[in-house]
């Protein structure tokens, strides 16, 4: 991923929260807020996910943030409702990184090409202007991904199960 893209995704990340990062406390003062990992998840990308079983489910609401040149990471919910639950974690590794240290086994089984995903056009990037979302979408289909599932659907509780859904349109790797 090229810097300016990984610059685009700290921008698009820090537009989103400019002026949010005081804590105001009941006298007046408002000092800063020490910053959390918790913090700049704020590109938003919607897009379902096919089970393991080849059903699909969603769309999952995809909140991410740039967290290196090679890495965006995502919090993944069913809904955009405040107290909705965190359901999947998924990373979008560099292609780079990915095709040079995964062995292709275990990428067929696991990972998916987002080139591919943002091909069959169900991958939707929400809250940004169209130039930007076109440049995101760029950006995501330089890497593979890789979802962690982790509270299974219509459970009342995790189990400790994890799946491993994959995109739509999922294309096995020969080489």
């Amino acid at each position: 991923m090229s810097f300016r893209i990984v610059a685009l995704f700290g921008l698009i990340g820090f537009a989103a929260v400019a002026g949010c990062t005081g804590v105001h406390h009941g006298s007046g003062a408002t000092t800063a807020a020490k910053p959390t990992p918790a913090q700049g998840y704020n590109i938003h990308v919607m897009a379902p996910h096919k089970f393991e079983d080849g059903t699909v489910h969603g769309p999952y609401h995809h909140y991410c943030k740039a967290i290196s040149p090679e890495i965006l990471q995502c919090l993944l919910f069913q809904s955009t409702d405040p107290n909705a639950l965190l359901t999947d974690v998924e990373y979008f590794v560099a292609k780079s990184v990915t095709r040079a240290n995964v062995p292709l086994d275990v990428w067929n089984k696991f990972y998916h090409d987002h080139e591919v995903e943002v091909a069959t056009g169900r991958v939707q990037v929400l809250d940004v202007s169209d130039a930007q979302a076109k440049e995101i979408a760029a950006a995501a289909a330089k890497t593979d991904g890789i979802i962690f599932h982790l509270w299974p659907e219509g459970a009342k509780a995790p189990d400790g199960t994890v799946g491993h859904p994959t995109s739509v349109g999922h294309k096995l790797r020969t080489e």
